[in-house]
């Protein structure tokens, strides 16, 4: 299976668990409206609607979260005014800021602590490809012991410069020492 078909059967994948959820996420949320429209005005079943932004968090879409934490908030303030007023409003407005609380601080803070995942995982792949582009020589290198070539793992002898060049990322200007000078050159070595 090539790279292509194997992010094509993900994104499949992805597509279908992110349908399922929003599937769910809506059965749950039409549940939660039902019970909010039989339970009496001053209990805060609003606040179950917080199940249903933890589970969007799941989703690959923040765009998903908003969205519920939005139509999750409109049904809490649409079934306050489909139900008929109680004697005690000052409660039932209570009960609804806390649902409309509760709904947004689990919005934002899941989606802050998606973002800091993403984040960590961004930093961990480029830890991991900065480690894969470290290459270290280690082991026994066969140097030959008059021309100073190396054999590499294919059996075949290169110049030491080249062989360190490909396997690491050491890079070579050449210059000569006083000794070889004075070997070389002896007309441009000068005693001191």
């Amino acid at each position: 299976m090539g790279i292509s078909e194997t992010s094509l059967t993900e994104e499949t994948s992805n597509r279908q668990i992110s349908s399922k959820l929003h599937f769910v996420c809506a059965a749950m949320m039409a549940a939660i409206l039902l019970l909010d429209l039989f339970i009496p005005l001053g209990v805060a079943v609003g606040v179950i609607y917080m199940v249903v932004v933890l589970l969007t968090l799941w989703s690959p879409q923040t765009k998903v979260t908003l969205v519920v934490a939005v139509v999750s908030s409109l049904l809490i303030v649409a079934a306050f005014f489909y139900k008929p007023p109680v004697t005690d409003m000052w409660k039932v407005i209570f009960n609804r800021g806390i649902s409309l609380f509760a709904v947004w601080v689990a919005a934002i803070l899941g989606l802050q602590k998606n973002k800091t995942e993403q984040q960590r995982a961004m930093v961990l792949l480029e830890r991991e490809k900065a480690l894969q582009e470290v290459r270290i020589l280690r082991g026994f290198l066969p140097i030959c012991a008059s021309c100073k070539k190396i054999r590499d793992d294919n059996g075949y002898w290169t110049q030491i410069e080249e062989y360190i060049r490909d396997h690491s990322e050491a890079e070579f200007t050449h210059s000569v020492c006083p000794d070889c000078v004075k070997k070389l050159y002896p007309e441009f070595y000068e005693k001191k």
